[in-house]
Order: C-alpha cells, then sequence, then structure tokens
C-alpha cells in the first residue's frame, strides 16, 4: 500500500500546486511532473485494458463471428448519411488525439463522423501464410500473438500503438523493408465501405485499381474494414551487429552497400552528426551466445539510441543476440528519442523534456515499467499553447528519398532543419501504379530519413524552412510521409505524388461528395 499512498499524496501536492500556478503553466514548464504522476499510470492501464480484450477476444474466437454485424452497422451510417442529404463529407468517428499522428485532425469536428469498432485479429492462416485483421488492430497485437505461435510480418513497423489501418491508409516502414517494401508491399486484400454504402474487397487481380490506389489516400477512397496481411516464419532472435562509421561518404557507402544484401534480414542506421553514425544488420536466428543475449526491451534497460550511441562513443564494434519482439519494439520505450525531445519553454531558450530523467538507471529501476506514456494522451492534454510551441520550434519528419541521393538529402536536412539523431531506415519500391512509384519503370532503392527533436538551425522558422526540404524532396522524387504537416500548396502535392488513378477511382466510385481529397485532408496550406 505505501507506493499508492506515497503516490496519492505526491497527487495531491500537485493539484494544489496546479490551483497556485495555473495549469497552462505546468504543462509548459513542468510537464513532466505531470507526465509522471498521472499520464505514466493511466497509459498503463491502458495498456493493460487492450491487451486483456485482444487475448480474450481471440481465445474466444468472438471477433469472426461479429464482424459481418459490424461491417454491416458501418454500411448502415453510409447509407443514413446519404438518406439524409450527404451535406458534409464523412470520416472516422475515431477522435484524432486517438492517432499516433502528431497532427490535429479539425476536420472531425466538421464531417459526418462513422464510428468503426473495428480492432481485433479475425483469423490467423499459417497454410496461406496471411493474418486476416481489422483496420484498428495495434503492431503491439499482431507481435504479441504472432510471435507467440512462431509467426511474424515481413514488415513491422516500430511503435506498439500504430495501426493497421494508418499504415495501409498513411504507410509504414521498417528495418526489414530493404527485402519486402513498405507495409503495404506486404498487403494482399483489402476490404472497404464505398461511398455508397457497398461492400468491396481488391487484391492484386480484383479490383486492382482500388487495391493499388488505396495505399497513401488517407481514408479518401473509402472506410477500411479489414486487410490480409503476408506472414512469414519468425525465429526466436535477431543477431544484430553493430558498426560505428565516421565521415559521411563513408556513411553512406556502407549504408548503401549494406542494403543491397539480401542476406541482411535487418538494415538500420543512427546518424548522430553529419559525420557519424552507427549502422546495424541482422538476421533472425534461434541460436544464441548467452553472453552476448541483450533483452532490450526489459524496463530497467537503457533506451536503445542511447545504448547505440555507446558503440560510437568507444568507436566498438559489437554482437548482441536480442529477442525478436524486444527488436521490433526497441524505439517503443523512449519514443524513439521523443521522450526527452518533446516540449519548449514560451521563450524558447531552453528545452523541457517530457521526462528529462527517463533514461536514468533509478528511474528505469523504480518506474520504467509504465514507460512510455501514450502519444493520444500527451495529444489529449497538451492544450493549445503548446500546441503551437511544439509547431513552431519542433521537427516530427520522414521524407522518403532514392538511395543514390542520400548524401546529397543528408547535407539538405544538415542546412535546413540540422536535427540529430536521425534515423535511416533503406526500402525497396516496386514499379506499381498508385500514389507513390518510382520515377522509372523498375523497382528502386530508396531510403527513409527520419527527423525527430528540435531544430538546431539559426531563425528556425516552420512553415519556411519545412517548404525548402519539402522543394527539395519533390526535386529527387522522393515522398513525405503523410502523418507530418506537410506545407506544400496543391501544385506541388500533386508534383510529389501521382495523382492519376486516384483522381480517376475518386471520380469512378462518387467520391467528391463523400471523402475531402487527401490533399484537403492533410495539408496545412488546405487546413488553414
Amino acid at each position: 500500500m505505501e507506493p499508492a499512498v506515497s503516490l496519492a499524496v505526491c497527487a495531491l501536492l500537485f493539484l494544489l500546486w496546479v490551483r497556485v500556478k495555473g495549469l497552462e503553466f505546468v504543462l509548459i514548464h513542468q510537464r513532466w511532473v505531470f507526465v509522471c504522476l498521472f499520464l505514466l499510470p493511466l497509459s498503463l492501464i491502458f495498456d493493460i485494458y487492450y491487451y486483456v480484450r485482444a487475448w480474450v477476444v481471440f481465445k474466444l474466437s468472438s471477433a469472426p463471428r461479429l464482424h459481418e454485424q459490424r461491417v454491416r452497422d458501418i454500411q448502415k451510417q453510409v447509407r443514413e448519411w446519404k438518406e439524409q442529404g450527404s451535406k458534409t463529407f464523412m470520416c472516422t468517428g475515431r477522435p484524432g488525439w486517438l492517432t499516433v499522428s502528431l497532427r490535429v485532425g479539425k476536420y472531425k469536428k466538421t464531417h459526418k463522423n462513422i464510428m468503426i469498432n473495428l480492432m481485433d485479429i479475425l483469423e490467423v492462416d499459417t497454410k496461406k501464410q496471411i493474418v486476416r485483421v481489422e483496420p484498428l488492430v495495434t503492431m503491439g497485437q499482431v507481435t504479441a500473438l504472432l510471435t507467440s505461435i512462431g509467426w511474424t510480418l515481413p514488415v513491422l513497423p516500430e511503435l506498439d500503438d500504430l495501426t493497421v489501418g494508418g499504415l495501409i491508409m498513411g504507410t509504414g516502414i521498417e528495418s526489414s523493408s530493404h527485402k519486402y517494401g513498405l507495409f503495404q508491399h506486404i498487403c494482399t486484400a483489402y476490404e472497404l465501405v464505398l461511398a455508397d454504402g457497398s461492400f468491396v474487397r481488391c487484391t492484386p487481380s480484383e479490383n486492382s485499381d482500388l487495391f493499388y490506389a488505396v495505399p497513401w489516400s488517407c481514408g479518401t477512397l473509402g472506410f477500411l474494414v479489414a486487410a490480409e496481411i503476408r506472414i512469414i516464419p519468425a525465429k526466436k532472435y535477431v543477431k544484430l551487429r553493430f558498426e560505428p562509421v565516421q565521415g559521411l561518404e563513408a556513411i553512406c557507402a556502407k549504408f548503401t552497400h549494406e542494403s543491397q544484401r539480401q542476406e541482411n534480414h535487418f538494415v538500420e542506421g543512427l546518424l548522430y552528426s553529419l559525420d557519424e553514425a552507427v549502422i546495424m544488420t541482422g538476421v533472425m536466428t534461434d541460436e544464441v551466445e548467452p553472453t552476448k543475449l541483450n533483452s532490450i526491451g526489459n524496463y530497467y534497460k537503457p533506451w536503445f539510441f542511447k545504448h547505440v550511441e555507446n558503440y560510437l562513443k568507444t568507436n566498438r564494434e559489437g554482437l548482441e543476440y536480442i529477442p525478436l519482439r524486444h527488436y521490433y519494439h526497441r524505439h517503443t520505450r523512449s519514443i524513439f528519442w521523443e521522450l526527452q525531445l518533446f516540449c519548449f519553454s514560451v521563450s524558447d531558450v531552453s528545452r523541457r523534456d517530457i521526462i528529462p530523467f527517463g533514461n536514468n538507471p533509478i528511474f528505469r529501476y523504480l518506474f520504467g515499467w509504465m514507460v512510455p506514456p501514450k502519444i493520444s494522451l500527451l495529444k489529449l492534454t497538451q492544450g493549445e499553447t503548446l500546441r503551437k510551441l511544439y509547431e513552431q520550434h519542433h521537427v516530427v519528419q520522414d521524407m522518403l528519398v532514392p538511395m543514390k541521393c542520400l548524401q546529397q538529402a543528408l547535407h539538405t536536412f544538415q542546412n535546413d532543419i540540422h536535427v540529430y539523431p536521425i534515423w535511416l531506415c533503406p526500402f525497396i519500391l516496386p514499379s506499381q501504379p498508385g500514389l507513390v512509384h518510382p520515377k522509372g519503370n523498375e523497382a528502386e532503392l530508396y531510403i527513409d530519413i527520419g527527423a525527430y527533436g528540435e531544430p538546431r538551425v539559426k531563425h528556425f522558422e516552420a512553415r519556411s524552412c519545412m517548404r525548402q526540404l519539402e522543394k527539395f524532396v519533390r526535386s529527387v522524387h522522393g515522398f513525405q510521409m503523410l502523418y507530418a504537416d506537410c506545407y506544400m500548396n496543391r501544385e506541388e502535392f500533386w508534383e510529389m505524388f501521382d495523382g492519376s488513378l486516384y483522381h480517376k477511382l475518386r471520380e469512378k466510385l462518387g467520391c467528391q461528395d463523400a471523402f475531402p481529397e487527401v490533399y484537403d485532408k492533410i495539408c496545412k496550406a488546405a487546413r488553414h
């Protein structure tokens, strides 16, 4: 009882402090107190509830029986919207704060909200090597189930709370993408409810135009109600090699070489400055050297990006065996490095971290089992003042550029935003119809450059600096992930993305009056 009593006393003192100082002052200047006392316990409760719910639903096999009824309910809502005159656009009824994206979806307040309560794994077919899931199934759910029965997704994006629907309608990537492509490229079928309330299933051979147009469409062609995704046999561990590399030219050459080697199951790089990086390559294995086993997902372990940095500081190579599920979610506990790079003072003089001491051994051992706070709860409690500060003094962007442009791209990131660490993740981009494909007619090796943190360029101004970066990405036939803030105008947006098939289907399926165009849904120039 003593820990509970201590926590209650701390919470009471905190409330008294809030009464004196004001909630906004505390949320901006001492956010870590609010996060530790309230958001961490609440996040843990959420996780326990959803884990138990998913386990019970799967064991009772109730999801498949209820799925068809839930889909019929979505169709009914769409038809009622149509009967009522189709006065506004439709969107999912899921609150905007629940999404992992840091963008605030204001359209939720003006559009017709269609409630979609679809969050279960429907079927695992190991003979066909397919898992069929509903759109709100998370990556945490998928790994918990699949790894327990010896299977996994070929591409399993990092954060636990990422949903299948978000990864299809937006995009998803992981360190295995140099072999398998983006998340959309491991999907074999989509099931949707269209603007007229009808149900359709699409595959590469059935309704193929819609199948290739759905990815990156952000829910503007229909409501996703299920997806079929490839699965592959899993092994227990990832044998991971760490190699520090000095010098930009050497970094780019080494990273390109490792990304082209198909024997590597995983390839990832962390760039700590323009001339310093650690490149990691891994293979799945059932064998382990006990002295080199590192269960990095344990709550008391150092944050992964800090652990990797030690190899750079000591200038030594390393080899570790990491449990597979720990590897998949290696950046989850620290939300990459966002947990210490999330909030800024009003004067913009100093950074205010979410949990500034989160990687301290004492904190990890005592409270690390509650980390991380859910991004959705951080969004819900940030307030308008903090949101604006965050927007102006923080960058969260993933830019996808051809691997051949890596060195030029890293120089551009340095000049325009100067954010470190930078995440480097290679992927193969097939030549397929849709919004995103290579410039030529053949598959091409690309790289995701992920920049998350506080810009260090002098006089950083979000709009002008990001527009400059977006201009470069367009010039090399690259793409911007659409979960982040996008500052392009409409002409620039459709210069970056191929809208030919998308607009054809929008007209064919009657989407113009049912769903906003993807540009109007996600771009700042359209929303403000």
